[in-house]
């Protein structure tokens, strides 16, 4: 009987560790399973199978590997047991580019790994540890002969602070990697070459000591710069166009600084997430060849399918994911918020979409940690990268032509254009130019191409949700709602279908958006701003203008069935009528709208989308700014 009662309270307690367990934690986990164990083995390992999700006879061990969420260390990755996706394989076709490499990715596509993985590739100093940290990579059975022939100067121009002294910080960053350098391969030069370094006064002297040293040595030296447009993208948001002109033109400190590595440097290779800063450097002399666009890279980083599929089998195969996970339904609900990545044209039909690799790493955690995907699928933690972002596209504030961009691909989810790969900051306002910008951000991607222009669009949910905020954070501040009341008539619009409440009261919030009337009258403009306050929901993954039986619907509330319980969708067709129209006109306009929507709700695609939800297809005419007429058909 006390045994019974104690094996009871075990199995109770343990569900409640393992719940907020790491999903790192298996020390713990073991521990506690052979101490559950001794009391009774058949029974309670049953329970434990059950509690942790693991296929029958397996235990975990303490080698599975750990989840690198956040570590761009590839030495800590390797050496620490996490799983490494491998991109070694690119290193050889890397040689065969020019000496001095240029190359673009947005945030969290895991660009500082990748180079801390050129630099222990390269690095003299760490030529005995190849056999460690490569055995089982690509790379390792098949090295090149540049493998462990440089010393490496490594930069990382986000550590740079951007207020204050400028060229002082700058120069303190540079001089400490400088001596920190010296400090390393002090035994490829002399005796005393870490002192003689550090006496030297500020960075410029103490590149010209290197230089020299290097020279009289015959010493090979590779410069990785992470991240080269970090402290210049800093200025220009914060202290405006006319500093950072200063330091990226004529004697500026920073551009004198890259003129310099440009002589001394056998190898460099650098990272950023705009062309911007390079443009405004290299006028004038040449500096990198930009791979960023070349077809042959654009899978070096980031994750193809084959990767996360590869990778989740690994974590279900030992036991970190239930026995009956679903690999490919896991991959099925990723794909629209982090998938559809591509960085050159001539990849569209050779190459797989690739995915945000931390947002993939983020949902794995997650799954394993929970037994089930995040709540919220966009990771809190890039909150800091949209803020950053959103300050560079609103740079000396939108003006009415970049909004009217911003506008267009938020509406229409995409935009027709050439593809500019270099431009100084000077030109970021002009509108041709945007939305270049905004594709090297990551919120466009290469879809299609039509003609010899390119079809730049939004890539996923994640990015898609970025562009209703920026919408949404512009209405609020012409005249604000409270967000708290719509989301309660949200869940009455997901769970009981009481949608008229919703739509009138965002119908309210537009006519009361009185200082915005001037700009927001026609069906494409209401279409904005209920696209921008439809998407505070959580239920409904946002669809404007899907193609549906060979016409496009102006919103789509598809339901996120994996993620809730929803019992209703919906499909709205926004109609405008001007003030002066005829009532003749209007009935028209409504029976043309009619014969839409249920053209709309016929469509296969519909259905296999709402599933066993009732569908609800709602029409809405407006008149001026007034809605005149809302009905389901």
């Amino acid at each position: 009987m006390i045994r019974g009662w104690f094996l009871k309270f075990i199995q109770k307690s343990y569900g409640s560790i393992h719940t907020n367990l790491p999903s790192q934690s298996l020390t713990v986990r073991q521990t506690f399973l052979c101490f559950v164990c001794s009391f009774g083995k058949n029974e309670l390992l049953l329970s434990y199978r059950c509690r942790n999700n693991m296929k029958t006879g397996t235990i975990m061990e303490e080698n599975v590997k750990r989840i690198p969420y956040g570590v761009s260390n590839f030495v800590e990755v390797v050496e620490q047991n996490q799983y490494y996706v491998d991109k070694t394989m690119y290193l050889p076709l890397l040689e065969q580019q020019p000496n001095s490499l240029f190359f673009i990715r947005p945030r969290r596509f895991g660009k500082s790994i990748f180079l801390s993985m050129l630099r222990a590739y390269y690095d003299i100093a760490q030529k005995e540890k190849f056999r460690k940290r490569f055995e089982g990579l690509w790379i390792g059975g098949q090295p090149t002969p540049l493998q462990g022939k440089y010393q490496i100067l490594y930069l990382d121009f986000s550590r740079v602070g951007g207020i204050g002294a400028l060229d002082r910080n700058f120069d303190d960053y540079c001089s400490g990697a400088l001596n920190n350098f010296a400090l390393i391969y002090e035994p490829y030069y002399y005796p005393g070459f870490e002192k003689d370094m550090k006496e030297q006064s500020g960075s410029t002297n103490k590149l010209n000591f290197l230089d020299w040293q290097a020279h009289n040595t015959g010493a090979a030296l590779y410069l990785i710069i992470d991240e080269y447009d970090n402290f210049t993208n800093v200025v220009l948001n914060e202290q405006g166009n006319e500093v950072y002109h200063a330091l990226t033109h004529a004697s500026g400190f920073y551009r004198e600084v890259f003129k310099k590595f440009k002589g001394m440097f056998e190898r460099i290779f650098m990272t950023g997430v705009s062309p911007v800063t390079l443009d405004d450097l290299t006028s004038g002399f040449n500096i990198g060849w930009n791979i960023s666009t070349d077809y042959q890279f654009n899978m070096m980083l980031g994750f193809s399918e084959t990767d996360v599929r590869t990778m989740f089998q690994y974590y279900k195969d030992a036991g970190q994911l239930q026995a009956d996970a679903d690999i490919e339904a896991m991959i099925r609900e990723m794909k629209p918020w982090y998938n559809n990545y591509c960085f050159a044209e001539e990849s569209l039909k050779r190459d797989p979409k690739m995915f945000n690799c931390d947002m993939v790493l983020y949902y794995l955690r997650n799954y394993i940690t929970l037994g089930k995907s995040p709540k919220e699928m966009i990771d809190p933690n890039t909150r800091t990268d949209y803020n950053k972002m959103k300050k560079l596209i609103q740079l000396d504030k939108l003006d009415g032509n970049r909004k009217g961009v911003l506008r267009k691909i938020t509406e229409e989810g995409q935009i027709i254009t050439n593809l500019i790969t270099t431009f100084p900051a000077k030109e970021i306002a002009k509108p041709e130019i945007f939305p270049s910008l905004l594709f090297y951000y990551g919120m466009l991607t290469i879809t299609a191409t039509r003609g010899s222009r390119l079809v730049l669009s939004i890539p996923n949910y994640n990015v898609r949700k970025q562009y209703y905020e920026f919408m949404l954070e512009e209405y609020q501040d012409k005249r604000h709602i409270n967000l708290n009341n719509l989301m309660d008539l949200f869940d009455e619009m997901a769970y009981e279908g009481h949608w008229r409440e919703t739509l009138e009261f965002i119908a309210h919030a537009y006519k009361e958006n009185s200082s915005v009337r001037s700009a927001m009258e026609g069906e494409r403009n209401i279409q904005g701003f209920f696209t921008a306050y439809l998407s505070v929901n959580a239920y409904y993954l946002m669809a404007p203008e899907m193609e549906l039986n060979h016409g496009y619907c102006d919103l789509f509330l598809m339901p996120d069935l994996m993620r809730y319980e929803v019992k209703h969708s919906y499909i709205l067709e926004l109609k405008y009528l001007p003030v002066k129209d005829t009532e003749e006109k209007a009935r028209t306009q409504w029976q043309e709208a009619v014969e839409q929507i249920k053209e709309y709700a016929a469509a296969p695609r519909v259905r296999q989308l709402v599933q066993n939800t009732k569908l609800h297809c709602i029409i809405m005419q407006f008149r001026g700014w007034e809605l005149e007429r809302m009905e389901e058909v």
